[in-house]
């Protein structure tokens, strides 16, 4: 007997499609982005710029006074977020630096884990801690968060408002994870837990409880957080109140 699948598909499509989605978000959490495999001459010289590590798209558009979309507009980039270290980006528009007859010079800036200027996304986010326990550095094996220990069970809270991005368990590593988008380049990651309350897609606010406490790919019972800005890893204390 074949079984009708056709409802069900819709949901299965999208359940993959946000995995993949965290995947790309999270890809390799260690690292900020390496060097892709052989592959076409990229080009060079009056216009362009080469990733360094620690850049972002946002950083980089800050070096040389353009907006986010002008880069991404210029790169036909479909991901953002996904720039790689050692790749070459147009940052002038076509013919602006022949016509001026200078090369791209980026504008002194701080790197992308310095507290983003006044305006910036941080500014409109409303953050708060995600539990309540003592804290430390998540730094290791390329973590850049930090870790809360607490009591099995005990509530996680969303730091911020947001949309559920993603809500399971299909990232080795990180146990039973959230993810939630809070705008167009900032998220915030939440590990370890031992049960899950929220569903992806579902919109949340800030300090509503997401998950409970656990040790799930852990060895202890904590909460592991992230926040990640134009799918980089930042520090934390940055946006969060101090406490």
């Amino acid at each position: 007997m074949v079984q009708n699948t056709e409802a069900s598909s819709p949901k299965k499509r999208n359940r993959i499609r946000n995995a993949s989605l965290a995947l790309v978000l999270l890809a390799t959490l260690a690292a900020c982005g390496t060097p892709s495999g052989s592959g076409p001459a990229q080009p060079s010289g009056p216009g362009y710029y080469t990733v360094q590590k620690g850049d972002t798209l946002s950083s980089i558009a800050r070096k040389f006074r353009r907006s986010n979309s002008d880069i991404i507009a210029w790169n036909r980039l479909s991901d953002p977020n996904d720039i790689k270290v050692d790749q070459v980006l147009r940052v002038l528009p076509q013919g602006a630096a022949a016509a001026s007859g200078s090369t791209a010079k980026p504008r002194s800036t701080d790197s992308a884990d310095a507290a983003p200027a006044a305006g910036d996304d941080k500014d409109s986010i409303d953050w708060a801690w995600p539990a309540s326990g003592q804290s430390g550095s998540g730094l290791g094996q390329g973590k850049k968060g930090i870790d809360i220990f607490g009591q099995l069970g005990q509530p996680v809270m969303a730091a911020a408002a947001g949309k559920v991005m993603y809500s399971g368990s299909g990232i080795r590593g990180y146990g039973n994870l959230v993810i939630i988008k809070h705008n167009s380049s900032l998220l915030s990651v939440y590990a370890h837990n031992k049960t899950i309350v929220v569903k992806e897609g579902q919109m949340v606010s800030k300090g509503q409880k997401i998950a409970e406490m656990g040790k799930s790919d852990s060895s202890a019972v904590k909460l592991y957080f992230e926040i990640r800005r134009q799918g980089k890893p930042v520090d934390p204390s940055r946006y969060l109140p101090s406490r």
